[in-house]
C-alpha cells in the first residue's frame, strides 16, 4: 500500500509541482548528471513526465561507478532522517541479449571523497518501466549540496533508460 501511495504521489508531481513540497523532495528530480558515458534525453510517453534519459554503457567498467547517474541533494539532512531514493528505470538493451539486469548500487552518499554511503541497495529492472525504491537513514547531519543520489551502471554492456530520480526526506 505504501508503494501505491508513493507512485500516486510521484505521478502527481507532473500535474502539480507544489506536491514536491508536500513530499519534501530534496533533489532536482529532473536534472541528473551522467558520469563516464553520454546520456541522451528522449521522449517516452510510458514514463512519468514523458522524458527518459538513455545511458549506453559500452562495457563492464573496472569499477561499477565508472558509469554513474547522479542527482545532487540540494537540501540539508539531519542525522536519523529517513530518506527514500526512488527512480523509474528500464533495461533497453542487455549484455548478450539479457532481458533483465540488477542495478547493484543505488544509494545516497557523500558528494566528495571519501564518498561514504549513507545507504544503498540493488534493484532489478527489465524491459518495462519499474519504480525502484531504496530506503535508509542519514548517519549524520549534512549541509545542502554535500550528499548525492547515485546509480552505478558500469556492471555490464547495457543500455538503461531512467525517468525522474527522486530523493524524499521522510523525516525522523
Amino acid at each position: 500500500m505504501k508503494r501505491f501511495a508513493l507512485v500516486c504521489a510521484l505521478a502527481a508531481l507532473v500535474l502539480a509541482p507544489a506536491a514536491a513540497q508536500e513530499l519534501n523532495i530534496i533533489n532536482d528530480a529532473g536534472a541528473p548528471q551522467v558520469n563516464g558515458a553520454s546520456g541522451r534525453l528522449r521522449d517516452d510517453p510510458a514514463v512519468q513526465g514523458g522524458k527518459a534519459l538513455r545511458v549506453a554503457v559500452r562495457g563492464k567498467g573496472a569499477n561499477p561507478w565508472d558509469v554513474a547517474v547522479e542527482s545532487a541533494i540540494t537540501q540539508p539532512v539531519k542525522a536519523g532522517d529517513e530518506l527514500l531514493l526512488a527512480f523509474w528505470a528500464r533495461l533497453e538493451k542487455g549484455e548478450g541479449g539479457a532481458t533483465t539486469t540488477t542495478l547493484q548500487y543505488n544509494g545516497v552518499q557523500l558528494s566528495a571523497a571519501p564518498y561514504t554511503a549513507q545507504f544503498a541497495g540493488p534493484g532489478e529492472i527489465g524491459p518495462e518501466w519499474k519504480l525502484v525504491e531504496v530506503r535508509g537513514k542519514a548517519t549524520a547531519d549534512h549541509a545542502a549540496g554535500t550528499l548525492k543520489a547515485t546509480i552505478h551502471l558500469a556492471t555490464a554492456a547495457q543500455t538503461v533508460d531512467l525517468g525522474p530520480i527522486f530523493v524524499v526526506n521522510l523525516g525522523q
